[in-house]
């Protein structure tokens, strides 16, 4: 009896232990608080305060909710497997990774990639609550490595949006303010090859709001995006198209103007009676939601079925679409992308003369 009631309390033990910890923000409190040998003060708690924020703006929002969601699931596993999620141990998770990719649970197995970004969130996770997790130990290394080997398929990639396919879809849009928005959404994102985020955290001046991701500024020739993006700032320089229905910048224009939007965010949402912009930012799932019903209306691959129709098409068909239709220098198109290399570049052209350069001939054979 002692032993069975010394075994509940350690599983309960485990399970306010893991619960704990997926409540707590780690980025905010974990790693953040003053040492125990400095009195506390108000103008320390404000740094700690201010400290927070920057912790919280180290990463995305996207990216933290990601990495919270990998460290929930990986908590549960602990508790059904009866093991502490804390300290680290590199043997519990190569166990983990071995469960996500052999599906042997109640869940099917994960890609190579998810569970490559599992990993990368545990670590990130036990980073902010003072743990190292290396995942160079074998325990770790080597599993990981048979599952790529074993389990490693080459890349799905999401179809590009072509010229033709993105003129079609802002036809299938209505004109008033709500078909207005889309319409500059989807050319700016277009001819931006803009990530959805980049689309939605467009300010119209810099410095409009503190959640801003960057501004624009309109020319005669065209606009300049100012953008935060994943590998820091950078410029996207957006010409004017060769008429106005198919002008990005003339739809930005045209949208601000009806909108009546002259600060803050750029794309807001409207309201219910579709006659006023609102003050709140978009979200960038409106982004993929607009770009999927836009594909349905405007008839894309109406050869296939709806299901695999929605499947094909995501917010990276834009940046697709650019990268395969522009018939420039890659040079260019790597820089609007704003890759770093021109590998990354290629890997989003669906569409392009592999053998242009012949290398056999070239070597004499």
């Amino acid at each position: 009896m002692t032993e069975n009631n010394e075994k509940s309390r350690s599983e309960a033990s485990i399970v306010s232990s893991a619960n704990e910890d997926n409540e707590r923000d780690p980025a905010a409190n974990g790693a953040l608080n003053l040492p125990s040998s400095v009195a506390s003060s108000g103008a320390l708690d404000r740094l700690v305060d201010t400290a927070r924020d920057y912790a919280r703006a180290a990463a995305s929002d996207n990216t933290l909710k990601a990495y919270a969601k990998d460290w929930a699931h990986f908590a549960r596993w602990c508790r059904m497997t009866g093991a502490e999620p804390l300290p680290p141990s590199p043997e519990m998770i190569g166990l983990y990774l071995a469960d996500l990719a052999s599906g042997s649970g109640p869940s099917p197995a994960l890609s190579v990639s998810t569970i490559e970004r599992r990993l990368s969130g545990l670590t990130w996770n036990y980073a902010q609550r003072g743990f190292t997790l290396d995942r160079k130990n074998r325990h770790i290394a080597t599993v990981l490595a048979g599952i790529k080997r074993k389990h490693r398929r080459p890349p799905v990639q999401k179809e590009a949006i072509l010229a033709g396919d993105i003129l079609a879809m802002v036809a299938a849009l209505p004109y008033d303010l709500r078909g207005l928005r889309d319409r500059a959404i989807l050319f700016l994102g277009y001819a931006g090859g803009l990530r959805r985020s980049e689309i939605v955290s467009l300010d119209v001046h810099k410095y409009d709001t503190p959640d801003s991701g960057g501004w624009i500024e309109i020319f005669d020739k065209g606009a300049l995006l100012t953008l935060n993006a994943k590998t820091g700032w950078r410029e996207v320089e957006i010409g004017r198209g060769s008429k106005d229905q198919t002008c990005p910048v003339h739809a930005l224009e045209q949208w601000l103007h009806f909108a009546k939007i002259d600060f803050g965010p750029v794309f807001v949402g409207i309201s219910r009676d579709g006659k006023r912009a609102s003050e709140t930012r978009l979200n960038d799932k409106h982004v993929a939601r607009l770009i999927k019903r836009a594909v349905l209306d405007a008839g894309i691959r109406s050869d296939l079925p709806e299901k695999d129709r929605l499947a094909l098409f995501s917010g990276h068909s834009l940046r697709a679409g650019l990268a395969s239709s522009a018939e420039v220098d890659e040079r260019y198109v790597q820089k609007q992308l704003g890759h770093a290399s021109a590998e990354m570049t290629r890997r989003y052209q669906r569409r392009r003369d592999r053998f242009r350069v012949n290398l056999t001939k070239a070597a004499g054979l």
